[in-house]
């Protein structure tokens, strides 16, 4: 091999030449779980059905955007009579508020394919400002984006009347994430 080609190569394998944007998510491959804690005891959760808009590109991430929009009634607390509580008047109400929203404002790289993302969380129409860390990957040929955050419920509504007790209940929720997304179609 000469030296033009072992040249050419390298630049094949760094990052730069070979990062992409991404975009549509892959709902089937994506997750978004949560960990409470009731009377000290971890029960973990998720939500079955969520949509999402993405645009990242690792090499650009001050230009990320993202819309992840979580159909509440679609959570998965562990059993069916906690399902029918959670999406209740006190927790979720989902009647009247359907869908917790996660608006992305702002990503920042902090190196080692890890980045702080800042957005806007809304449910039951509390908006609050959320700050977490969240890595990337690149593999088989899509972006993994992995991270979680705690919320405070009682800050958004969750759990009122008797469950807003937090020592029946901790206030405390983490949330953790899984998006996948295929490569967009062009690069910017």
């Amino acid at each position: 091999m000469n030296r033009f080609s072992i040249f050419a190569l390298c630049l094949l394998l760094t990052p730069a030449a070979w990062a992409a944007g991404y975009g549509p998510l892959v709902i089937e491959r994506s997750s978004i779980r949560f960990v409470s804690k009731q009377m000290g005891v971890s029960v973990e959760g998720g939500f079955r059905r969520f949509t999402g808009q993405l645009d990242f590109d690792p090499a650009h991430p001050e230009t990320a955007r993202a819309r992840i929009d979580v159909e509440l009634a679609s959570v998965d607390a562990g059993s069916t009579e906690a399902n029918d509580e959670v999406v209740g008047k006190d927790w979720f109400f989902v009647r009247q508020f359907p869908a917790a929203r996660f608006d992305m404002r702002r990503v920042k790289a902090l190196g080692n394919g890890l980045f702080e993302v800042q957005g806007m969380l809304t449910i039951k129409n509390v908006t609050q400002e959320m700050v977490t860390k969240a890595s990337f990957h690149q593999a088989a040929g899509l972006g993994f984006f992995t991270g979680n955050f705690i919320i405070k419920r009682l800050a958004f509504g969750i759990g009122e009347g008797a469950w807003g007790d937090s020592s029946v209940v901790a206030d405390e929720v983490k949330v953790i994430f899984v998006l996948v997304a295929k490569p967009l179609a062009s690069q910017k």
